[in-house]
Order: structure tokens, then sequence, then C-alpha cells
């Protein structure tokens, strides 16, 4: 069953759709002839009592003239029919009666209907009612296409707002964390840390003689290089809360928390046969036909309350050592004698 499009009928401009429901055909000539001078009213006439919801849903009717006394269904059923509706519990009903009953008439409101009339009524009262009622209608059918489609520009407008987020949180060639992200995270783990007393490892990560590898191989090859180089480094960090990032360059850093001295190390090996196994030629290396990196690894326990930027220095300094011990190779800040 289709239901009525009230977003479009908030946009035509507008023929009040009236959908009479009446088993008497002089009933439905005598309202046709009331209402057929009237260029913004259509008058559509439904004699059988099944077809009236099918109906008021087929002509988008705006406001419908209902029968009381009628075979098979009574108009009191019918209007509660019409409220229990999805599509057209909303359409305004005007009941038309054979007498002017109180007892009828408060029933009838009490089943949802919108107005009440003793038919035949009079042409401009009738005129003027359902006007009324349809005016109001729109107005209510136009609220809710508005107010559906501001939901909807709020939903695409969160969902954008998300993806740049999410974006202004990556690096553009890798697409890894960027610098910026992983910034804002090391303090967030560093406090969760000290809250714990759990571990906090980092790993920072240079490629071996990138500088030869550009010169050898041109920026396109670089990129390439550093695009699987990240990819191997994100398949290292495999624990949710790990974060591999993009720190500058060459250079990369993950963040590891809840990961000892002894389990970052084991990642760090991880990362090492990982690229290895890339077999990234490299023409311009002093140490392997192939593409390698350089590990420093630092690690603030639970006795220590180590600042984002003392962490970061031990691993360098960790990697620096590691550079001059001749590459390739992961060293940890807490074996240097310094």
């Amino acid at each position: 069953m289709t239901e009525i499009n009230k977003a479009d009928l908030a946009n035509t401009d507008t023929i009040i759709q009236v959908l009479l429901v009446d088993d008497q055909p002089i009933i439905a000539e005598g309202i046709r002839r009331m209402l057929e001078n009237e260029k913004d009213i259509a008058l559509h006439y439904c004699e059988e009592p099944a077809k009236a919801i099918d109906t008021a849903i087929d002509v988008n009717a705006t406001v419908i003239l209902q029968d009381l006394i009628m075979p098979d269904v009574d108009g009191m059923t019918l209007v509660r029919f019409y409220k229990a509706n999805h599509s057209t519990k909303d359409i305004p009903v005007i009941v038309l009666s054979s007498k002017e009953d109180p007892t009828i008439k408060s029933d009838a409101f009490s089943y949802g209907a919108s107005d009440y009339l003793v038919k035949l009524p009079d042409q401009i009262e009738l005129i003027a009612r359902i006007r009324a009622h349809a005016k109001n209608y729109i107005m209510q059918t136009e609220r809710d296409a508005a107010f559906f489609a501001l939901r909807e520009m709020k939903k695409q407008l969160e969902m954008s707002n998300r993806k740049l987020q999410k974006l202004s949180m990556l690096d553009g060639l890798t697409g890894i964390a960027n610098r910026r992200h992983f910034d804002e995270t090391i303090e967030t783990e560093l406090k969760k840390a000290r809250q714990t007393g759990a571990p906090l490892s980092l790993l920072l990560i240079d490629i071996d003689y990138f500088k030869p590898y550009n010169d050898t191989y041109g920026h396109q090859g670089g990129d390439d290089c550093l695009i699987q180089v990240a990819k191997s480094l994100a398949q290292a960090c495999h624990s949710p809360d790990d974060l591999a990032a993009r720190y500058g360059g060459e250079e990369f850093i993950a963040l590891l928390p809840d990961t000892t001295e002894k389990n970052a190390l084991i990642i760090a090996d991880r990362l090492h046969q990982s690229i290895a196994s890339l077999n990234i030629e490299h023409s311009g290396s002093d140490i392997a036909a192939h593409v390698t990196v350089s590990l420093g690894i630092s690690t603030m326990t639970h006795d220590q309350q180590l600042t984002a930027e003392d962490l970061i220095e031990h691993a360098d300094k960790a990697l620096y050592h590691a550079k001059e011990n001749g590459r390739n190779q992961s060293v940890l800040y807490s074996e240097l004698d310094e």
C-alpha cells in the first residue's frame, strides 16, 4: 500500500483534494455542485467504504468528508480506521450526519473527527470548513516536511563532520594516524597509565638510508615505500588500543598502552620481520639489499611519572644508538649506559 508523500504535498501549489465517502450518489452530486466553481478544490468520490482508505491515499486527500450511516461499515468505524492508519491519521475528517445529535457529535469527536456537519450543509459553511481544515493540514505537512528536511540535513552535517574529524587525524599519504592525533593520544594514555599503574611503551622507527632511497627510486618510489612500511607498522600493532602514526618524514611512532618493555620488543621484532618480508629493493643501503628500519624503545613503568616529552626523548636516544650501532635493529632505552 502506497503512503501519502507529505513532503510532495507540502511542495505542491496547492489544490485541496477533498474525498467524499458516502454511499448515496445524490449526496455526492449535491456536494459536487457546491464545490464545482471552487478552482482550488478538487472533489473525489468513494461510494464503497471498504475502498475509502486506499482512495484517500491514492488521491493524496487533504480533507475527508465522511458519511456516518452506510451499509457494511459505519462512519464511526471508518473514522477510527483513518486514525489508525499511518498514511491517513493526520488527514482532517469532517463527519456528515443526517441529524444534529449531541451524543453522536460527541462520539464522532472522541473517535478522532475534526468537524461535524449536518448534511446537506450550507454551501458557504461547507467551503469555509473545508478550507480551514485544509489550511491547517497543509501547514502541518509543511512543518513536518521542513522538520524532516532539517533533521536529514543535521544527520548529513554530523556525518560530514565525523568524516572530516577522522580525516584530520590521519596522515594524508600513509592513511595511519598523523602527528597531531598522536600528540593528543599520548597525553590521554599517559594519564590512564598514571592512574592504573599499567606500563606504557613507545616505539620510534626510522627507515634506514631513506634519503638515498629517494635519490635512487624517486619521490614516487619513496612514497610507495612509506605506505608499505606504515601498513606493516599498523599490522604489527594488532591491539585495538595500540596507535601507529607517522611522526614526520621517514619517521614513524607507535604507542602501546598496557605493554611491557619485553612485549614492546616482541612487537618491534615482528615489525622487522614484516618489513624484511616485503623485500623492497634498496640498492642505496649500506646494510641490506632491501629496505630496513631502526627502532628505539622506551617504556614507562608503574614507579615512574614520565611526561610525553620524556618518553619520546628516551625512545629517540635509543633510536640514535640503534643507528650508531649499525641500523636494522631495535634498542631499549633501559639498556643504554648514559
